[in-house]
């Protein structure tokens, strides 16, 4: 268009060194995946060669290299004022004419293609920003909503003083970068209205843990801001992208933020054309808080953008190239449009196939909880800061504490042995530096400037799963280092049993041939809370717990909805750690006990003197006191295989105690869509009662597999009681008598062509039970994580002894 404006369609990633990060890549999703349906607003890049150009004009430079040449850049008051001074420097530079003219030029396009009224996004482009060694997020200024000709030209200004923020200037300085070649172009496209619809950020994988195979998206009310700094808690979504890519269309995990804010803009009139961004914060309504800030069809889109940008990024590079991004729903016309997107630059980097896991090996007092942002664990004393002033006291290896961080903290985030903040979410300010520097962080974490206080030694620990925990006191903790690729398979398949989905993702690196056991107890109890029966038949329960259940399932459009959609997302999220690897999921065996202490439990379930022996498992399938609740698990495992497309998803029967029995429980699946053999469905049956082992030729004709649970086959074989301490003495799942049910299911099952797994601890707490298991055949052991690689390794040995390997 002119020598100092290029529009988005006239550029792409190659021209960094003109336009910078953010421009380069807008023109890049501009000019090639606007036909594949990716919507981005158009607009231009005003260049480096602009701001080069302006700051000659100006006689700026000998300035800047008097003020920035000795510049010590750990003296924070130092930086400070001369950091002041240089932006007061770049922001009294005029914009040459024929510069003004190329600007305001491309400003009456916009207004052509989108009508006199559109205002304007005026963000900065670094040409080092977003390159693949740093992230450079949130270093320079942005402004918006935009309108006018002379309050343009004043945030163009503003945008180039910004690269000489503090903040700017550290960054530049510990990535190496010399400040006098950095170069600012600047970003000025459509606006996109989110003040009245909704914004976010989206990574083409699982930001703590690196998992390739998902989507993760976060969103809220209003403007971008608010996610990106921290000052909310977000709602966030997962679409996998395996089962996307083949057609199937569901959201794979959600959570529900709190989203306290939104970021809308203020009415007031700026008389003086100055680029000023009138924003503020507004809390949102009981109803805005209570659903979630997008359609889950909208969530499909995003997903739908984020897998075309990832897979353009890859092709172009030759590689895969995760990307973060940025996404904007306009209130208006009620488009989704992609604003940002730029190469993931942590987990993405990561080489080589070397594992860290962090332990804990002690436990302490929780103090505080949050979201956990990575996987490591930190301690250190606690030092609480509560604004920029107090960043100078921060010492070495302390635990910074803190409301929330912006990108002036930076410095001081570096020596932190850990990070905890009250507010935001996964993909905040915090949470993104954190993970650059690879210490812990606990963000969200509620009350934590009251309850942690200044000199208190604590532990962080981001090695139990999506939660965060600060404990009283320095904890113990281990770190295994394994390099997988040293690692051999053996021949028997080692798999893992799983129940609680927020460990699912982290262990999706762990070398399994599947999952032998995802337990359905974790979810119902830690999600959904709710007894089955009480959210099918709420008028069955007292007003309080009613009122209780209506506000456990509010962003839903019914109790039972509720129910389907948080177990299947939670199986599914279980299921796609291995996909397309089996993943064996057992339905419901809570006892009655158990079941009852359930949110209404106690309307539906009756007193038993022995639950263990009592109405548990395929008894109450087909039983009028549960039916229904099992019709409504039913329909959670055909959402799993069916619409979300999990078909290594196997389903198990526990606790089956005659054929009849079983015969009745698959009608009963059939009736409610889930057919043994349709669409390719297996059904596998708990071999734990002794009559499962003594007519195991007859099981075999109705089941495809049978998995040994030798917790409960111990204790029936034996007639001990697992949970009573007086004849906790006889209980011993080496003995021959429970060895030789063993030795004749897995026999019994290779007799009949089926599947024969093991799903106790025994293999892993015994070697002799793990030798003989290997001698029988047995065709699977699953075990709890922490024990898959030393059992893997325990059986290989035991292989190569047999001459197997």
């Amino acid at each position: 268009m002119g020598r100092y404006v290029k529009w988005f369609r006239e550029i792409g990633i190659e021209d960094v060194a003109e336009v910078g990060g953010k421009n380069a890549s807008l023109g890049e999703m501009y000019s090639n995946l606007t036909e594949e349906g990716v919507r981005v607003p158009n607009g231009f890049a005003v260049t480096a060669d602009a701001y080069r150009y302006v700051l000659e004009a100006g006689g700026a430079w000998e300035k800047l290299h008097a003020l920035l040449d000795d510049l010590d850049y750990d003296d924070v008051k130092m930086l400070q004022e001369r950091g002041e001074a240089c932006r007061k420097i770049i922001y009294e530079c005029q914009i040459p004419d024929d510069l003004q003219k190329e600007i305001l030029a491309g400003y009456a396009e916009l207004k052509k293609e989108y009508g006199d009224d559109v205002s304007l996004a005026v963000r900065s482009s670094a040409t080092a920003e977003d390159s693949p060694e740093a992230s450079f997020a949130g270093q320079n200024d942005t402004y918006l909503n935009i309108r006018g000709e002379e309050a343009l030209l004043d945030a163009y200004r503003r945008c180039l003083a910004s690269n000489f923020t503090d903040r700017s200037l550290h960054y530049k300085h510990d990535n190496g970068f010399d400040w006098a070649k950095v170069y600012l172009s600047v970003v000025v496209m459509k606006m996109v209205r989110s003040d009245i619809g909704a914004s976010g950020v989206m990574f083409s994988l699982d930001t703590e843990t690196g998992f390739r195979d998902v989507v993760f998206i976060n969103g809220a009310l209003g403007l971008g801001e608010n996610v990106v700094q921290g000052t909310i808690d977000p709602d966030s979504f997962y679409v996998h992208k395996p089962t996307f890519n083949k057609g199937y269309r569901a959201v794979l995990k959600r959570r529900l933020g709190k989203k306290e804010l939104k970021m809308v803009f203020t009415h007031e009139l700026n008389t003086d054309n100055i680029a000023v961004e009138y924003t503020k914060n507004v809390e949102t309504t009981e109803e805005e808080r209570a659903h979630f800030c997008i359609t889950d069809a909208e969530v499909m889109t995003l997903a739908d953008y984020a897998i075309k940008v990832e897979g353009h990024y890859s092709k172009k590079a030759g590689r895969d190239k995760p990307m973060d991004m940025e996404w904007a729903k306009d209130g208006i016309d009620g488009q989704l449009y992609m604003v940002q997107a730029r190469p993931e630059t942590v987990q993405s980097q990561k080489k080589g196939s070397v594992l860290e896991i962090y332990r804990l090996k002690e436990r302490g007092e929780v103090l505080v909880t949050g979201r956990a942002v990575g996987t490591k664990i930190g301690r250190g004393k606690v030092h609480v800061i509560h604004s920029l002033e107090e960043l100078d006291t921060f010492r070495p290896g302390e635990v910074l504490v803190a409301e929330t961080t912006t990108p002036d903290w930076e410095p001081v985030m570096k020596i932190a042995a850990a990070v905890v903040t009250e507010k935001g979410g996964r993909t905040c300010h915090a949470a993104i530096v954190s993970r650059e520097l690879g210490i812990p962080a606990v963000v969200g974490a509620d009350g934590a400037t009251q309850t942690l206080k200044d000199g208190m030694e604590v532990t962080v620990s981001c090695a139990e799963g999506e939660t965060g925990y600060v404990y009283k006191g320095l904890l113990d903790f281990e770190i295994e280092e394994i390099d997988l690729s040293k690692l051999p398979r053996p021949k028997t398949a080692i798999m893992m049993n799983l129940g609680n989905p927020d460990l699912a993702f982290s262990l999706a690196h762990l070398p399994v041939d599947g999952i032998g056991l995802a337990r359905m107890e974790f979810i119902i109890n830690e999600y959904i809370k709710a007894h089955p029966m009480a959210l099918k038949h709420p008028e069955k329960v007292d007003e309080e717990t009613r009122k209780a259940l209506q506000d456990l399932s509010r962003a839903y459009g019914s109790m039972t909805e509720f129910f389907v959609k948080t177990l299947s997302e939670g199986v599914a999220t279980i299921a796609a750690t291995v996909y397309p690897r089996p993943c064996v999921v057992r339905m419901s065996d809570f006892k009655s006990n158990e079941y009852a202490s359930l949110m209404g439990g106690k309307y539906f379930e009756p007193e038993e003197d022995n639950p263990m022996i009592g109405f548990r498992g395929a008894a109450r399938y087909a039983h009028p006191a549960y039916e229904e609740g099992f019709a409504l698990e039913c329909a959670a495992m055909k959402r799993v295989r069916d619409t979300m497309g999990f078909d290594n998803v196997i389903l198990m029967i526990p606790f089956c105690r005659r054929v009849e029995e079983g015969e009745k429980v698959l009608e009963t699946m059939a009736r409610h869509g889930l057919k043994r053999g349709e669409n390719g469905l297996e059904i596998y049956v708990m071999c734990e009662i002794p009559n499962n082992v003594i007519l195991i030729d007859d099981f075999a004709k109705i089941f495809d597999g049978f998995s040994i649970g030798s917790n409960d086959l111990t204790q029936l074989t034996l007639g001990v009681d697992r949970d009573s301490q007086i004849v906790a003495f006889d209980y011993d799942e080496r003995d021959p008598g429970v060895m030789k049910m063993i030795e004749t299911a897995v026999e019994g099952a290779r007799r009949n062509g089926r599947h024969s797994g093991i799903c106790g601890q025994a293999p892993s707490d015994y070697p002799e039970v793990a030798e003989f298991l290997v001698k029988l055949g047995i065709d699977s052991m699953s075990l709890n994580p922490d024990s898959v690689l030393k059992t893997i390794r325990d059986v290989v040995a035991l292989e190569k002894k047999l001459g197997r390997i």
